[in-house]
């Protein structure tokens, strides 16, 4: 159990694209919390879209530059005190982030969380 496990491990660190990589090893270790998308009012009209509770063993940067290509939004990783990186979206893309989340294979339909009003 021991070797499989090291051997495992060994393979997820040779890794380079969390995105494709997902695809290929679904049952990636941190992956059993829940992901919530929640929807945050800036000033006017203007909204925030919040990714948190993804694993911290995917690379957000990535999943982050990949998002902001398929919804053409801007986006970036902050790093929140208590809830750790956050990814943070211009725009309501709330439906959006959960279809790819899923398209994906970075996160089950019973994982995602989505708030908001």
């Amino acid at each position: 159990m021991l070797g499989r496990l090291v051997q495992y491990q060994c393979q997820y660190l040779e890794m380079q694209d969390p995105v494709q990589d997902a695809i290929f090893y679904p049952n990636i270790p941190g992956r059993e919390g829940l992901i919530h998308i929640r929807l945050r009012q800036r000033n006017g009209r203007k909204t925030l879209t919040t990714v948190q509770g993804l694993s911290t063993d995917f690379d957000l940067k990535k999943i982050v530059k990949a998002c902001k290509k398929e919804f053409a939004c801007n986006g970036t990783v902050v790093e929140h005190p208590e809830y750790g990186e956050v990814i943070q979206l211009q725009g309501d893309q709330r439906n959006n982030i959960k279809d790819f989340l899923k398209k994906v294979n970075l996160a089950k339909d019973e994982q995602l969380k989505v708030h908001g009003f």
